[in-house]
């Protein structure tokens, strides 16, 4: 999800909910500690140089139950990132405390933002010689060359 998309979806919304995709939320009582951009400049194991924008949100758990973070307030952190960093419309990346410090995409599913869990992968699978995935076949689709098989009291086996 991009910043743009949150913007147009805070409006819309009564409170601002946040779940991990494995059905979890987020306690109500949640803070947004940052908003900020994340610039990163880094090689490849192919050896290609690669440039990575992202709009970083950190949610902290926090033990203030008095309060909770409306959409407006929100919206206006947002407006002061953009204005006072200069954030661009970005894809956003969202930190979480788990056991250690998890980074999650952002969706929304029509009524809460979801922590979409993130994974790495090679970006350079043509020059770091791993193989492709070899393609998986039931034993009852392979073809039986009726030449090369054993038959009982052939003694082939």
């Amino acid at each position: 999800m991009k910043l743009s998309e949150i913007k147009d979806i805070l409006p819309t919304l009564e409170n601002v909910e946040f779940q991990l995709e494995n059905g979890t939320f987020v306690p109500e009582h949640f803070h947004v500690t940052e908003v900020g951009q994340i610039n990163k400049k880094f090689i490849d194991c192919g050896g290609v140089i690669r440039n990575e924008k992202s709009v970083d949100f950190q949610l902290w758990n926090a033990n203030d139950y008095e309060h909770r973070l409306k959409p407006g307030k929100l919206l206006s952190i947002i407006k002061l990132s953009e204005e006072k960093l200069g954030i661009e419309d970005s894809e956003i990346e969202v930190e979480y405390q788990s056991d250690t410090i998890g980074k999650y995409d952002l969706a929304f599913n029509g009524k809460t933002f979801v922590l979409k869990n993130k994974a790495t992968t090679c970006l350079a699978n043509d020059a770091c010689g791993i193989p492709s995935e070899k393609q998986k076949k039931n034993l009852t689709e392979l073809t039986v060359n009726q030449n090369a098989s054993c038959t009982p009291g052939g003694g082939c086996c």
